[in-house]
């Protein structure tokens, strides 16, 4: 009767090898996947910025180095890891605030409405990433 179970068991094993899939081991001591950086929105860096308001090369040269300031600082904060969520996000927003006075100067009103548009677009107000209205199945349909 022993006999027959380890034959058995020994049967399963074999059929499970044989079968073609291969078993998969988890390695408890691999880091979990970490999700690709996020990409930075075009509109922060100079190129970007320069193709998107069409800028002359005076104003390239300007805006250039506002823009890499304005990266490194956030860069800075992000670093930072003793800083609350709500002390970096208001830190965030004064370097951004900052960045807007200081290309308000350089940029035409034009340009410069077409950027604070651009910037809203990123993120908005309360610095939520935006979402899609929530609906029920059950909602009336007009």
């Amino acid at each position: 009767m022993k006999l027959n179970k380890i034959l058995m068991l020994a049967s399963i094993v074999a059929a499970g090898l044989s079968s073609g899939i291969p078993a998969q081991a988890q390695d408890s001591n691999a880091p979990a996947a970490t999700p690709p950086p996020m990409r930075r929105p075009q509109i922060m860096n100079a190129e970007g910025l320069t193709k998107a308001l069409d800028l002359t090369d005076d104003q390239k040269t300007k805006v250039k180095p506002i823009l890499e300031d304005m990266q490194k600082q956030g860069a800075d904060i992000r670093k930072d890891t003793s800083l609350a969520p709500e002390d970096r996000r208001a830190k965030m927003k004064e370097i951004r605030d900052a960045a807007g006075a200081k290309l308000k100067e350089i940029l035409t009103p034009e340009q410069y409405a077409k950027w604070e548009k651009m910037a809203q677009g990123r993120r908005p107000a309360g610095g939520a990433p935006a979402a899609a209205p929530a609906t029920t199945p059950d909602a009336p349909k007009n």
